[in-house]
């Protein structure tokens, strides 16, 4: 295990290193992020409100149950009948405490559903602010890429006259390397 844990930390490390000098990637990453979470949360929204119309229909059922109920306890009453009225009252009671019970969880899930929409907007609200970075990012990438690309993505092929300046050098391939990992990543998410 010790070759593996090592290999996962120089991949973790190198990975920290490239997000540190490509930070418009990161803010992509976390764009992605905040979209998934955004459509996780959407997702759970409209299962608490099934949630909350099976419980609507629950209690309503109960209710009408409760009402039926009733009407017999009465008409039992009426006729002399307490050896029907006295368990109708029972079980009138029963329906009274399951009435009760649904009522209370779907207060719980009326907080749950507000809880989860602030969560959503706040989240909606992180996920623009970061697009606006990567915007600015990318914009900032763009005009320094295009100020640079005199001198850079023009240049002669590697071999020629820059063979000579290994700084130059070194510059193309941390640039070229950089182009490869982004494509990777952006093919990484496309799946």
């Amino acid at each position: 295990m010790g070759i593996f844990d090592d290999f996962s930390k120089f991949l973790e490390e190198r990975l920290d290193e490239y997000l540190a000098a490509n930070p418009h990637l990161e803010l992509m990453a976390m764009e992605e992020k905040l979209r998934e979470q955004e459509e996780e949360t959407l997702k759970l929204m409209t299962d608490l409100k099934m949630k909350e119309r099976q419980l609507q229909d629950e209690i309503l059922a109960i209710a009408q149950d409760i009402q039926v109920w009733h009407a017999r306890i009465e008409k039992a009453e009426a006729k002399g009948r307490s050896d029907l009225a006295e368990p109708a009252k029972a079980h009138e009671a029963n329906l009274l405490r399951q009435g009760n019970q649904k009522w209370g969880q779907m207060e719980m899930l009326k907080e749950r559903i507000q809880q989860t929409h602030e969560l959503q907007q706040k989240i909606q609200q992180r996920r623009k602010e970061v697009q606006v970075e990567v915007t600015q990012a990318q914009a900032t990438r763009t005009t320094t890429s295009t100020q640079t690309s005199s001198t850079s993505w023009n240049s002669p092929p590697i071999g020629s006259t820059n063979s000579g300046n290994p700084a130059q050098l070194e510059k193309q391939f941390q640039r070229w390397e950089a182009e490869e990992e982004l494509e990777e990543l952006k093919r990484n998410l496309g799946k």
